[in-house]
């Protein structure tokens, strides 16, 4: 069987986001967490999308405003939809795409695609916390793709993600999820398919793109399309596919999300801008990062929010997990993949001393490095003072740092100033979540020379021969260009899901249109379900101490004005 495939490109450029400069709201509701949230969840097979996303020959619109219908199309008798596939914008110069009916295609350069023979996929399936990606070998007989990602799933993940294990078992049968239809835009990697797969056993229906062009593991991607998760992403999108990928997420017709599930507040813009009229049917969105939280403070703030949205953020077990112990491991671990250097005696200085400088810090110091902090807080200033750093403006160390390194979630943090008096070979990277943080959009002058000298490093090079190394273009070191850690984001992903259960399950009216803090009670939950890893034992209150303290035996221990 042979399909022609017409294609063409769409003009429209994608907008820019433009947000008005307003200040967190000062007043942050607390959440008020319902059973549901703690509620047992329960094993499932399946877990994807009946509505299945486009063939992969098929590309919608470009986003931005003004763009007409897809100007790609498949011959009607090309056959059903499938399930799920891994969507890569059609281009003639791809090779190998997958064909509509689930199969490999063989393109040829003249557009003619070609189906290869397919075999048959076996469904996902969940037994005593064991989860494993379809065996589905290829026509030349190489292992699959899925197989590839979760090999030893039962061990790795019952062990390094315990929490979501836990979730799963303790369903009995429950599906607090069932009828949920989530949209998410992440990270995807091996942790985020865990995430999935269990949010799929608690009933729901998801859909996913990245948030980062850089993040996505292609063979995550894939074996969660073959599982039957419509995903949205590839490694090394470039800015018009990235926003391509969250359009084509949300725009499918007859699947209605009524969650979001956002890192960096990206796909909540977009459907804002772009389609305002889902929020009628969405419950509620979850965001993760310091970016999306401040983008929805100033919605809240402007009047405009029109959901009720959980700051995951500021959570206790985000900040002082995924944000301080993952970056203190991954640091390390992407600039060595990066560059091989040696970090002893080098010179660094970190940009902000929240709890990602905190941890890039501690990493740095322990290997011998001679840090330097700027801050703008005097409290975080006071305290990267008390840890042993010394606090400089950036301007005073630039000509003699070794490597910088920005944590703040701010822009133009390192300008095109600071870059043209940096010394020779300095490397520059980021460990926020955008990529606003150094002016990397100055740098691409006539005068300077890039050089690519391996995946995610480049040299910037000056008329006088001077070069920086610049790492993954400015976007998210650790993320674009190594692994984290799999238990911290264990218990990022756990916060999550309780998150998601509780705006779904939570009563009309419990949640006003505004951003909440999820309270210490579920902190300390989350926290429960990873102790048994390392045989920790909790010491039990007596009820006179209980009473003493004024406290429930059962917690929550600390107040919600508790600062840890």
């Amino acid at each position: 069987m042979s399909v022609q495939v017409v294609s063409a490109a769409a003009d429209a450029k994608v907008p820019e986001v433009e947000l008005k400069d307003l200040s967190p709201s000062e007043a942050q509701p607390q959440l008020a967490l319902s059973t549901a949230a703690v509620s047992a969840m329960a094993p499932a097979a399946g877990g994807g999308d009946p509505e299945a996303p486009a063939p992969a020959g098929e590309r919608p619109p470009a986003p931005g405003p003004g763009s007409g219908p897809a100007a790609a199309a498949l011959s009607p008798a090309a056959g059903k939809v499938p399930q799920a596939s891994a969507m890569k914008r059609s281009d003639p110069h791809h090779q190998h795409q997958r064909h509509r009916d689930g199969g490999e295609a063989l393109v040829s350069p003249d557009g003619t695609v070609t189906e290869a023979p397919r075999t048959v996929k076996k469904q996902i399936q969940f037994a005593d916390q064991k989860q494993e990606f379809n065996k589905r070998p290829t026509k030349i007989g190489r292992r699959s793709l899925s197989r590839s990602i979760s090999q030893s799933s039962t061990d790795s993940y019952s062990s390094e993600m315990p929490a979501l294990m836990a979730l799963r078992k303790r369903a009995q049968g429950e599906k607090p999820l069932a009828g949920a239809k989530i949209v998410g835009c992440t990270h995807i990697t091996a942790q985020t398919a865990v995430l999935m797969e269990t949010l799929g056993a608690l009933g729901a229906q998801c859909r996913w793109a990245a948030c980062n062009i850089y993040s996505t593991l292609n063979e995550v991607a894939a074996a969660l399309a073959e599982s039957g998760f419509p995903v949205f992403a590839w490694k090394g999108e470039s800015e018009d596919d990235f926003w391509w990928c969250i359009d084509r997420c949300v725009n499918v017709e007859g699947w209605q999300p009524n969650m979001i599930l956002d890192d960096g507040g990206d796909l909540t813009h977009w459907i804002y801008k772009k389609y305002p009229n889902m929020f009628k049917k969405i419950k509620g969105i979850v965001e993760e990062s310091v970016t999306g939280v401040h983008r929805l403070y100033q919605l809240s703030k402007a009047g405009k929010l029109c959901v009720p949205a959980m700051n995951v953020n500021d959570s206790v077990t985000k900040q002082k997990f995924d944000n301080l112990y993952c970056c203190r491991e991954s640091i390390l671990d992407g600039l060595k993949r990066t560059t091989d250097m040696m970090f002893g005696g080098k010179q660094v200085v970190v940009c902000g001393y929240g709890e990602v400088g905190k941890g890039c810090c501690a990493a740095l110091k322990a290997m011998g490095s001679i840090v330097y902090v700027t801050e703008i807080d005097p409290i975080c200033a006071l305290q990267a003072c008390m840890d042993g750093f010394r606090l400089v403006k950036l301007n005073e160390v630039i000509r003699q740092v070794d490597i910088v390194i920005t944590c703040t979630g701010n822009k133009n943090v390192v300008t095109r100033e600071h870059l043209d008096r940096m010394k020779n070979s300095c490397i520059v990277c980021n460990m926020g979540h955008s990529n606003t943080e150094i002016d990397v959009a100055s740098l691409r002058t006539p005068e300077l020379t890039w050089e690519r000298v391996r995946s995610q490093v480049d040299h910037v090079i000056w008329p006088d021969g001077k070069r920086i190394v610049l790492l993954a273009e400015g976007r998210l070191l650790n993320l674009s260009c190594s692994t984290v850690p799999t238990f911290v984001l264990s218990i990022t992903a756990t916060t999550q899901a309780l998150a998601l259960i509780e705006l779904y399950n939570a009563p009309e009216g419990r949640y006003k249109q505004d951003v909440y803090l999820l309270p210490k009670k579920m902190d300390e939950y989350v926290a429960s379900l990873h102790l048994p890893t390392f045989d920790a034992h909790l010491t039990e209150l007596t009820d006179e101490q209980a009473k003493y303290l004024g406290l429930n035996k059962n917690g929550p221990f600390k107040p919600n004005y508790y600062r840890y």
